[in-house]
């Protein structure tokens, strides 16, 4: 399974949203390729993703994807992520 985490510029929060995902994921048992993208390389970087991670600012411009979309308000919030994480892998 390959999930992208996408931010305006591809360095900070993707980073940091990448991280977290790979640790809620480690809790709950599933093994997924996470990277981190900018959004002006969501074409490339969500063609074959299961799950694009982003904030509700950047919804918009992702554009038409076969990935679930899922809107990340805090990305420091672990049970956030988790709960959506969960929800959409469950």
């Amino acid at each position: 399974m390959k999930i992208v985490a996408i931010c305006g510029v591809g360095m900070g929060t993707s980073g940091i949203l990448k991280v977290n995902a790979e640790r809620v994921l480690d809790r709950l048992g599933i093994d997924a390729e996470v990277t981190a993208s900018d959004i002006g390389s969501i074409d490339q970087a969500a063609s074959n993703a299961q799950i694009v991670l982003t904030s509700p600012e950047l919804v918009e411009r992702i554009g038409k994807t076969n990935a679930d979309v899922i809107v990340v308000n805090n990305y420091f919030d672990l049970e956030e992520l988790e709960q959506k994480l969960d929800e959409a892998l469950g």
